[in-house]
């Protein structure tokens, strides 16, 4: 009795969170105008107007460089600043690791508006430079607190003892420590890419004309009810679900024996 009601409970539950995201994919290949049942006519034809519409296009590309560029940034520093609280000694490190992390538990809103205040006060327009830095805000806590829960006794060991046999700070930085921690950097590669390319309120707050897809897709519906905003959906939802199957695939992966 027990197990067909775990199966029924499985099915609700993922019917409850996929099933609006199915609708949608659905109706993307519907050719007629509105996006209502009956479904009929399947058609690529909202997926061409996507990629012939340039401002789509174009913050899809935006979206891309974003959150390539600052994903990379936010496993940069994080990986840092993981290091540097793992191998040394820091006056109030508890409170600082607080600190880092703090960004975790506040609302995006607030992240926005505080760095639109402080961007107008030190005179940074609105842009992708500035959506960009807000992007390693809001990724940069995530990536410490994966890479630092990784960082572990064994690994300070062959440090020290890559250090005895001559090896300087950086090579043991370069060539020891980043390799053993890479499926932690993968991890905080991928999950800060994750959020950069669907993020919505941070590149609102701090871009005008150049802008991310997200705020290009809402764009589209204040405009209205517009097949085209099925088509993007999708798009985004494909991406995402493309970097949740090359992080299994990359990070889950079995290893020779």
């Amino acid at each position: 009795m027990i197990r067909p009601l775990a199966i029924l409970y499985a099915l609700l539950l993922y019917g409850f969170i996929f099933l609006p995201v199915a609708v949608l994919v659905l109706f993307s290949f519907q050719g007629t105008l509105f996006p209502i049942p009956p479904f009929n006519d399947p058609s690529l034809r909202w997926y061409q107007a996507v990629l012939s519409d340039a401002r789509l296009t174009s913050g899809l590309v935006n979206s891309v460089v974003v959150a390539l560029v600052t994903s990379a940034l936010a496993t940069l520093l994080g990986f840092l600043s993981a290091w540097g609280f793992a191998r040394f000694h820091l006056p109030a490190s508890a409170i600082l690791r607080g600190l880092i992390t703090l960004p975790l538990t506040v609302s995006y809103l607030i992240i926005g508006m505080g760095l639109l205040i402080f961007f107008n006060w030190i005179g940074l327009p609105k842009s992708l430079l500035a959506a960009g830095i807000g992007h390693v805000v809001i990724n940069l806590p995530l990536c410490f607190a994966i890479i630092y829960s990784q960082m572990g006794e064994h690994q300070a060991n062959i440090e020290r003892a890559a250090r005895d046999l001559g090896a300087g700070e950086m090579k043991v930085l370069l060539l020891i420590t980043a390799p053993m921690m890479w499926p932690a950097l993968f991890a905080s590669f991928f999950l800060s890419m994750t959020f950069s390319w669907d993020e919505f309120v941070i590149s609102f707050l701090l871009t005008r004309f150049q802008t991310t897809l997200p705020v290009e897709i809402w764009n589209l519906l204040r405009a209205g009810l517009n097949p085209k905003t099925n088509a993007v959906g999708a798009l985004v939802f494909g991406v995402s679900i493309l970097l949740a199957i090359i992080f299994e695939l990359v990070a889950f992966r079995k290893r020779p024996q």
